[in-house]
């Protein structure tokens, strides 16, 4: 449940890639639910996305869903064009769209297949970014805007087999402080956060095999593995004016899991 105090500035516009599953789920529905207009993007599962646009509209809020690829530059060019026609212009932006680590070493790692994960992964947010930028700036009067660009612990926390997921998710750091340097001046924050273990369909095998699940919450401070509702309120707070003052920082959200790199040898 959205807390009461989470409102946002009235004319705001979201754009949720990723939307129909996970953290995009849940982060589009909270939004939706606190009154602000969203577009999410799927890029296979229409009847998900659908779900997910009936539940918004069901408790009064507005939403459409879109299939994009957001790695293709026209099909964010679209996205955008498609969201600014239908609701306004664009002003907050959440990239939650992306695939997880292969587990494939990098003997064994196809180009196409590093390709595919940093097209996902880091050209999906460079691109979305760059078209919100772009029209914001056009926008008659310019607005603010407020960027999440959902990483993960992994982009300081490496592992085998995750050469193309944690390369990607290590320029997307560097790329959502950057973009917070050159976009203060425009008042528009970016902000990243880096989740640990969420039980989202990328987790699948844990949410399906008992056994798995309790081996890998063992590993877990705080005993648990996190929801994509806690994920997503963390990100209704950094999109809403309760933020005004953060950028350029990742906050990682994963029950102290990333604080055990060295422990116990």
């Amino acid at each position: 449940m959205t807390p009461p105090t989470m409102t946002f500035r009235p004319a705001s516009v979201a754009i949720v890639t990723g939307g129909e599953s996970g953290i995009g789920r849940a982060t589009a529905i909270k939004l939706g639910r606190a009154g602000v207009p969203v577009v999410l993007t799927y890029f296979k599962d229409a009847d998900a996305a659908d779900a997910v646009v009936a539940e918004i509209t069901h408790a009064g809020g507005q939403a459409a869903a879109i299939a994009a690829d957001v790695g293709d530059e026209a099909a964010v060019e679209s996205l955008f064009d498609l969201a600014e026609r239908r609701f306004g212009p664009v002003n907050l932006l959440v990239n939650s769209a992306g695939l997880n680590m292969t587990g494939v070493m990098i003997e064994d790692m196809a180009l196409a297949q590093f390709d595919r994960l940093i097209r996902a992964d880091l050209y999906g947010p460079f691109l979305t970014c760059r078209r919100l930028v772009r029209g914001l700036a056009s926008a008659a009067p310019p607005h603010d805007g407020r960027i999440v660009n959902i990483s993960s612990i992994h982009e300081n926390a490496p592992r085998p087999g995750g050469v193309d997921y944690d390369a990607a998710k290590g320029g997307l750091a560097q790329l959502t402080r950057t973009l917070a340097l050159e976009l203060a001046p425009k008042a528009i924050a970016v902000n990243g956060v880096a989740p640990g273990m969420i039980l989202t369909p990328m987790n699948q095998s844990a949410l399906d095999h008992p056994d798995e699940l309790r081996r890998k919450q063992a590993a877990i401070p705080w005993g648990r593995a996190g929801t994509p509702e806690e994920v997503a309120d963390l990100v209704l707070f950094l999109l809403s004016p309760l933020a005004d003052y953060i950028t350029g920082t990742t906050v990682t959200i994963d029950g102290a899991l990333s604080l055990t790199v060295a422990q116990g040898a």
